[in-house]
C-alpha cells in the first residue's frame, strides 16, 4: 500500500487527475482489534503520511483531494466472533488537500455508535465534493435509455463545512 501511495504521488506529480489507491483486507468479521492492530492501521497510516508528504513536498495538496473511505460502516457491537460486520446506517470518510477547510470533525454520531447524531451526509455529498474539485457540474442532466434527463447525481448539496 505505500508503494502505491508513492506511485499515486508520482502520478499526480505526472498530471493524472483521478487515482484510486486500495488497502483491502478490512472484513473483519473475526478477530477485529488484532487485526487492525498488527496490519491495518499500520499500513494505512504509513502509506497515507507518505501519500501526504509526498504532495506537501511537491506542493501539490492544496490542488488535490485525497478522501479516504470505505463501502460501508462497521457494526458498533462485536459479534460472537471478536469481529464486526457490515454496517450500512453510518461510516466514516476523510477529506484533506484540495483548498478544503481541514482540521475538524463534521458530524457525530450516536452514542453507540449506530446511527448519525448531527450532520448527517451521504454518499451523494462525498461525490459532489470530489465532482466539484474535477469540475463537473452533479446537477448536469443526461438522457437515460429513454431519452429522460438525468442529473449526474440526486442529491447535489456539498459539504458545507469544508467548503
Amino acid at each position: 500500500f505505500g508503494a502505491s501511495c508513492l506511485l499515486g504521488v508520482r502520478l499526480v506529480e505526472a498530471g493524472v487527475r483521478f487515482v484510486t489507491l486500495n488497502l483491502g483486507g478490512w472484513d473483519t468479521h473475526r478477530d477485529n482489534f488484532p487485526k487492525l492492530k498488527d496490519t491495518n492501521l499500520p499500513q494505512l497510516d504509513q502509506g497515507l503520511s507518505a501519500l501526504f508528504t509526498g504532495l506537501e513536498q511537491r506542493g501539490l495538496l492544496d490542488s488535490t483531494v485525497v478522501f479516504v473511505t470505505g463501502e460501508f460502516g462497521r457494526t458498533p457491537r462485536m459479534n460472537k466472533n471478536a469481529g464486526r460486520d457490515h454496517w450500512g446506517p453510518l461510516m466514516s470518510v476523510a477529506f484533506s488537500g484540495g483548498g478544503l477547510q481541514m482540521g475538524q470533525v463534521v458530524g457525530a454520531s450516536t452514542e453507540k455508535g449506530e446511527t448519525p447524531k448531527s450532520n448527517p451526509y451521504r454518499p451523494d455529498n462525498v461525490l459532489a465534493m470530489v465532482y466539484r474539485h474535477l469540475g463537473v457540474d452533479p446537477s448536469q442532466t443526461f438522457p437515460d435509455y429513454n431519452g429522460r434527463p438525468q442529473y449526474v447525481l440526486e442529491l447535489r448539496e456539498l459539504i458545507r463545512e469544508l467548503v
